[in-house]
């Protein structure tokens, strides 16, 4: 009706009124926090779904819910599926396996969240680099190492995911459809510091401690800038591509990041995420974007919690080793916090102890502006009725 609609656009002013005067007004890092003040909105009010609106920032009826990696290795139901898909990339790629991958952990658990199965390597393809994922996790890319190799990756003209990455549109587009307003649709893609870290080293750089990435840090620094720009340009718009196709909320990963000091992250990592994340919202200003960063020797316990804060999205992923309470005290009124429940203690149990964590989590959290999420990826080995009994704990509480 004509009411109803008018109700949405007045509420959605409101809205916005409120997160720009908490971003004007945000607390300095270690201040008193104030009560938050984002707009409760009514489920009868709107048509759009739970995690869509927390992740906002806005004040919702209960905190949503959904796991990284939730689907994948630690179901059964996925590890049937590899007798009939048997590579990682026939699993992301073929359309009808993503889309029954992705649906899986919807349909065992509820969770109001549903991410597209894929990775943050796909859509290198689309960039003129192949890669192979083996069984067990290892990753063979050809390095990009020299100026020629620049030149080469620069030269394969317009990144182009239509044309390149056809699937992820499609998955997503029918995620849309199989989940309409009880989930929300999450796309995800890998931020530049974290994707060149595997152009450069042509596997995963943990196997080597990023030692060829450190060697070009220091002896050729604009080179690395040449591959960072360019694949900052390439994920801006496969991100939003993602959002053209269905993504209602895009979380994006600096996985690798954390092992920089932060004057090196300052310099090869954050400018890089921030053009990312204002490429996405120079076209889609409405999307919430949520960034996650792996802990790492110079990122955990929450030491580069202020700096990703300033990165233009509307919320931070926390892992582990940060007291949820502790960090929404000393962050903006306006930043949503998505997490963070240890996913060993969700593996190990017992299930008394991960209630217990978990409503303290959701305590602090309050339902405002708060997206419940473990503190990194789901372990593989993490029983099943465990996952479950987590949604259900989440979907069921209530903050006094």
């Amino acid at each position: 009706s004509v009411q109803m609609a008018v109700r949405r656009i007045a509420m959605r002013a409101l809205a916005c009124v409120a997160c720009a005067s908490a971003l004007a007004t945000g607390p300095a890092r270690g201040a008193r926090a104030r009560p938050r003040t984002a707009v409760v909105t009514e489920a009868a009010a709107t048509d759009e779904p739970l995690l869509l609106r927390a992740a906002r920032g806005e004040k919702v009826e209960r905190t949503p819910v959904w796991m990284m990696r939730q689907a994948g290795r630690h179901m059964k139901v996925y590890r049937d599926l590899v007798a009939k898909y048997p590579t990682f990339r026939e699993r992301s790629e073929i359309p009808e396996a993503a889309l029954e991958i992705s649906l899986q952990p919807f349909r065992a658990y509820g969770v109001d969240g549903v991410i597209l199965f894929s990775d943050i390597l796909t859509p290198l393809p689309a960039m003129g680099v192949e890669f192979q994922i083996s069984e067990g996790g290892a990753i063979s890319i050809p390095p990009i190492r020299t100026e020629a190799d620049l030149a080469k990756f620069k030269g394969k003209g317009e990144f182009d995911a239509t044309t390149a990455c056809p699937f992820v549109g499609e998955v997503l587009g029918k995620l849309r459809e199989e989940v309409g307003n009880k989930a929300t649709v999450l796309g995800f893609v890998g931020l530049p510091f974290t994707l060149a870290s595997y152009l450069v080293e042509g596997k995963t750089g943990t196997t080597s401690g990023f030692a060829e990435v450190k060697k070009m840090r220091e002896e050729n620094p604009e080179l690395l800038h040449g591959i960072l720009s360019k694949l900052a340009d390439n994920i801006g718009d496969y991100a939003c591509y993602q959002v053209d196709q269905g993504a209602q909320v895009i979380q994006v990963f600096d996985s690798w990041a954390g092992h920089l000091p932060k004057d090196q992250y300052e310099t090869f990592a954050m400018p890089y995420q921030k053009r990312v994340v204002e490429a996405i919202k120079a076209k889609h200003p409405t999307t919430p974007v949520i960034i996650y960063m792996a802990p790492d020797i110079h990122s955990k316990d929450g030491q580069f919690l202020d700096l990703l804060a300033t990165t233009g999205v509307n919320c931070v992923s926390l892992d582990y080793t940060v007291d949820f309470a502790d960090v929404r005290a000393k962050m903006p009124d306006h930043l949503a916090l998505q997490g963070n429940l240890d996913p060993k203690l969700l593996r190990d149990g017992p299930l008394e102890k991960i209630k217990e964590e978990t409503e303290k989590i959701l305590q602090a959290g309050a339902h405002n502006g708060h997206v419940m999420n473990l503190g990194h990826g789901i372990e593989a080995d993490t029983p099943e009725p465990h996952a479950k009994f987590f949604v259900d704990t989440v979907q069921g509480f209530r903050a006094k």
